[in-house]
């Protein structure tokens, strides 16, 4: 092992690590059907030793839980019983708000401990009385709809206690009303606002600063972070220790939060906020007015300039282009124009002032945008109205351990999904945890007895013209021997529109396409219905429970690698190169066996589950990487022969009562 390796604690599900047994007995008191697991012992024994170290450089531990592990129980009792400030950040505000609501309180009621607990949520998701304020004074809305939707947010406002746009169900949460009335890092006035007394993240912050323990989730955390790393402060309060759940997220979303980001909407969103500003304490300067209007006509024409919808590639393929240089030199010139009459108005009120050192952030972006920057990959996305222009850090690892450093506290991050094989090198290389100690624990669950693996033969490669037709054939005797209740995971919407579209005339069983509903509607209707196919995307390989015979087959069509052509990937990609790695093995290979245990974790949800994995892609049996797939898979018989499969599907797990 190199000097650079993280340290393994332990590597398999033996459960070396000695733990208490307290907090079992209160579990098994205080919690209807709890079953003590060695793994869930393992882990939590290894927190606790963990937190009860001396402060060294081996701070971080890193814990892959297989599904079934209890991870939530294992980390929540070790840190609980600590004491001190403890900071938990989940992976998306679904899972925060079980872990807040249900876990928490419950582990906290087994325990016998009094906790003051808090759950923080990001400034989108708190009314700000100050836009409120200014968007019914505008009085510019495009329709009716917004009118109304903003008279009912307006009579709320006097009836909450906490602001949280979440508790106002009459207003769709994806209308677009609320970004008017809610805040951005961008146009929030902070301390200088009238309204920073009442402020309902203030009160939500404070709150957080208080308690003992906040709940959180990664874009949040990594939000704070950022900010720290440009020296604006600190959003949540020091900790002595942070708990990272889902931390298989974290080098993608560390990326997102350490990225630069200009987009159309942004400038469209400060023209709308300056012009209410100026006509309310600078309506004698008519210029900002028509400089404005100069702006926002230089933004759609940029748009206009700009390739079709669904376009992500390098900024350096259009940054020359006459149409765009001229765009952005009218931007530009607008933007100079507008700082100095905002320079000389900024003194008039808060919020002029404000806009003004807005206007200098997002000027100074669109600036370093016009030439290449060392160590960043620049780079485009087009939407149907919008656009964004990204500069993203072709390694999160170096700004990341500054911002680390600035929490001197034990971090835990864990996953059902971090090692490749026994390995932990590819996720902590990306986030440059170079010390980190780790422990890879097995589920619980009996794969072995409970779940089949099916490769069928004779299947297209994945590149193959036909291969969606292949899969479907091959798929179709797999579904109708399960009675439906299948999960069919796809790389790409087009493979999963393509396999809808030949399964509606194929199948009797309910077919429910990722697009036609919310996914959180999807999961309950494919629940209640028992017998449906269920076909998705990205969304669907992760963070989804189905525990029962409703889902009792996992369909994947084939291995999850990234799509080369992605800007950011590619110039990982290329650097990777430089450096002299095999930027395959390196990266894309280790992101996929991690993807595609991810969609492999849907299958089996409880002890009581059986299932059938069937994966599609050939490359499994023809290519020399399949092994690290399957080696990276939990262990169960595997089949090439249909028959066998129906033969599993025939067999007593699947029978219903009546029929054993």
């Amino acid at each position: 092992m190199s000097s650079t390796d993280p340290e393994p604690i332990a590597t398999d599900s033996s459960c070396a690590v000695p733990a208490d047994d307290d907090f079992l007995a209160a579990f098994a008191t205080h919690i209807e059907g709890f079953q003590p697991r060695p793994q869930q012992q393992a882990m939590a024994g290894a927190i606790k030793q963990l937190l009860a170290a001396e402060q060294t450089d081996h701070n971080v531990l890193i814990i892959e839980a297989g599904t079934g592990v209890g991870k939530t129980f294992a980390y929540l009792a070790p840190v609980l019983s600590a004491g001190g400030h403890v900071i938990l950040s989940t992976g998306s505000k679904t899972l925060q708000d079980q872990l807040y609501f249900k876990d928490l309180p419950l582990v906290r009621k087994a325990l016998g401990l009094s906790v003051n607990s808090a759950l923080l949520k990001g400034r989108a998701n708190y009314l700000c009385l100050h836009r409120l304020r200014m968007t019914l004074l505008d009085g510019r809305l495009p329709d009716r709809k917004q009118v109304s939707q903003l008279r009912r947010i307006d009579d709320w406002s006097g009836l909450t206690t906490t602001g949280d746009v979440a508790e106002m169900t009459a207003v769709p949460r994806d209308s677009e009303i609320w970004p008017k009335v809610t805040s951005t890092v961008d146009n929030c006035l902070g301390a200088e606002c009238d309204d920073y007394q009442a402020c309902f993240l203030v009160k939500a912050r404070r709150k957080a600063q208080e308690a003992d323990v906040v709940v959180v989730n990664h874009h949040l955390f990594f939000a704070d972070m950022a900010l720290k790393e440009e020296g604006f402060g600190e959003l949540l309060p020091t900790a002595d220790v942070v708990v990272l759940d889902e931390a298989h997220q974290l080098p993608d979303i560390a990326s997102t939060f350490f990225s630069e980001t200009l987009s159309s909407r942004q400038l469209q969103e400060w023209c709308r906020d300056t012009r209410s500003e100026s006509l309310s304490h600078a309506a004698d300067v008519p210029l900002i007015r028509d400089h404005l209007g100069a702006l926002e006509k230089a933004v759609l024409d940029m748009r206009l300039a700009m390739d079709a919808p669904g376009q992500r590639a390098p900024w350096s393929q259009l940054r020359d282009r006459p149409a765009i240089v001229q765009h952005t030199g009218e931007m530009l010139a607008a933007m100079q124009a507008l700082t100095t009459l905002l320079e000389q108005a900024a003194e008039r009120s808060k919020g002029l002032e404000a806009c003004y050192e807005r206007l200098l952030e997002l000027r100074q972006r669109l600036q370093r945008l016009q030439q290449p920057q060392p160590e960043i990959v620049q780079w485009y996305e087009t939407y149907t109205r919008s656009f964004a222009l990204t500069s993203t850090p072709l390694d999160v690892a170096v700004p990341l351990q500054r911002c680390m450093d600035a929490f001197p506290c034990r971090w835990v991050m864990t996953s059902a999904t971090l090692a490749v094989g026994e390995s932990f090198t590819h996720f902590s290389a990306r986030l440059g945890l170079q010390s980190a100690q780790t422990l890879q624990l097995d589920s619980p669950f009996d794969y072995w007895h409970n779940a089949l693996l099916y490769l069928p033969a004779k299947l297209p490669e994945p590149q193959h013209f036909d291969f969606v037709s292949g899969l479907v054939e091959a798929a179709l005797p797999v579904i109708n021997a399960c009675g439906g209740r299948t999960f069919m995971l796809f790389t790409s919407y087009r493979a999963m529109n393509e396999a809808a579209a030949l399964l509606r005339d194929e199948i009797d069983f309910p077919i429910l396409v990722q697009g036609d509903s919310p996914p959180r509607d999807m999961i309950e209707k494919f629940r209640k219905l028992g017998n449906a196919v269920l076909l998705g995307t990205a969304s669907f390989w992760e963070g989804v429970d189905v525990r029962g015979e409703a889902l009792s087959c996992v369909i994947i069509d084939k291995l999850p690698f990234a799509a080369p052509n992605d800007p950011v990937l590619e110039a990982r990609l290329d650097t990777l190169r430089q450096q002299g790695q095999n930027p395959f093995a390196e990266h894309q290979l280790p992101q996929a066996v991690i993807t595609l245990k991810q969609g492999v974790g849907r299958l089996i949800r409880d002890q009581a589950d059986c299932g059938l994995l069937m994966i599609c892609d050939t490359r499994l049996g023809t290519r020399s990487y399949g092994r690290t797939f399957l080696e990276s898979l939990p262990r169960m018989p595997r089949t090439r022969k249909l028959e066998v499969v129906e033969r599993f599907f025939a067999s007593e797990k699947f029978q219903s009562p009546e029929q054993k």
